[in-house]
């Protein structure tokens, strides 16, 4: 089976999205062809190699409503060969390439909606019709938590064409024993009580509300991440007082990030709106045995982590009570550690890369070899 997956971008391109891409294509190659198809962050087209894995990144020409201009896409789908191609959406420059492109006949098209577009509402109802037209052409849509496909405006159209496949990681190195030595000496820079949080330092985040959290916690945030808000969170963090007990780490190479979750206590994810449909980062702390405070959002968030069984969750821009659930869980060790059981054995059982491609691989060849997609059943 030869599977396009068409993205936004690709590794080293640091982003939720483009991990879940590298993962994905990176087990599927085990079984079938697989070729990647992704917008460049400069004019030229490139081509290569990215551990194993045919990677052609089209030229870009401008880059206006954060998509990138890359009329190239066209004839790199025209020139290529596939059973299925996989669109990520949203992609607006993805979605018309496809639609221009010269397709095999007898191709199939999947596709995975990451997210809604949520801040631009504008923009949402300019592209309403490329994304309906693109929509109406696939023969599977995937959502990747239940949730979301309860509360998206943009998939109801669709829901008889739509499965449910969670994301999955790879537990294993972030149950590496190999990693508590790190972990350990981290551990001692920070202190006993470590709260730790990771992402794009951008305003979904709500890393603002979680600074404020910080003034009623006795105990020392580390953020993992760099972004746009980097030198406004580092100042908001000296106006309120707590810029001793408030590490910002910057960006830190996948291969190293097991051991910083050893070296915390409490994750938190702190995100205010729904572009923050599922939230991989709590995938990967939840494998460390970490519990999760998260927010309510009407998204993928709180079905990752379950209020009660995994941690805690808890609403939205609500500073008083991010503090209480993160006091919570610093003040009692045997419900961290309970809830943090849960939360390992909740990703061992639903969350792993092995679940997500089998079902992602059963969509292909459910489509190829019928007009319906296959039944794919997802426990919550």
């Amino acid at each position: 089976m030869r599977v396009l997956q068409l993205g936004k971008y690709y590794d080293p391109y640091m982003g939720g999205i483009e991990t879940h891409l590298s993962l994905l294509c990176a087990e599927l190659r085990a079984q079938d062809e697989v070729e990647v198809l992704v917008c460049n962050t400069g004019r030229r087209t490139e081509r290569g190699e990215v551990k194993g894995i045919q990677v052609t990144r089209a030229g870009a020409w401008a880059r206006a409503f954060s998509t990138d201009l890359c009329p190239a896409l066209v004839a790199e789908i025209s020139g290529r060969k596939f059973d299925v191609l996989h669109l990520h959406t949203p992609n607006p420059m993805g979605m018309l390439a496809y639609l221009l492109a010269r397709k095999p006949r007898h191709h199939r098209l999947v596709i995975t909606h990451h997210s809604d577009v949520v801040r631009q509402a504008g923009l949402r109802r300019a592209l309403h019709p490329l994304f309906a037209m693109t929509m109406n052409r696939a023969q599977c849509i995937v959502a990747t938590s239940p949730n979301y496909l309860e509360t998206s405006l943009e998939l109801a159209p669709y829901r008889d064409r739509v499965r449910v496949v969670p994301y999955g990681i790879d537990p294993a190195p972030y149950q590496d024993p190999n990693h508590a030595g790190a972990g350990q000496h981290l551990r001692a820079r920070f202190g006993e009580r470590v709260v730790l949080a990771a992402g794009r330092l951008i305003y979904y985040k709500g890393f603002e509300t979680l600074l404020e959290s910080m003034t009623e916690v006795d105990g020392h945030l580390v953020l993992i991440g760099d972004g746009p808000l980097g030198s406004a969170l580092r100042s908001k963090a000296q106006m309120l007082g707590i810029e001793s007990r408030v590490t910002f780490a910057g960006e830190i190479h996948q291969s190293e990030i097991p051991s910083w979750y050893r070296a915390a206590d409490v994750f938190v994810l702190s995100s205010i709106a729904r572009s923050e449909a599922f939230g991989i980062v709590q995938l990967e702390a939840m494998a460390a045995g970490l519990p999760v405070v998260n927010t309510q959002l009407d998204s993928g968030v709180p079905f990752v982590s379950i209020d009660g069984q995994t941690g805690f969750t808890v609403p939205p821009l609500d500073p008083r009570s991010l503090a209480r659930a993160i006091n919570a869980l610093l003040a009692d060790r045997e419900l961290r550690e309970r809830l943090g059981r849960r939360a390992k054995e909740r990703v061992n059982q639903l969350f792993t890369k092995a679940r997500m491609v089998d079902q992602l691989r059963a969509i292909y060849r459910g489509v190829l070899s019928s007009a319906s997609p296959p039944e794919i059943v997802t426990a919550a």
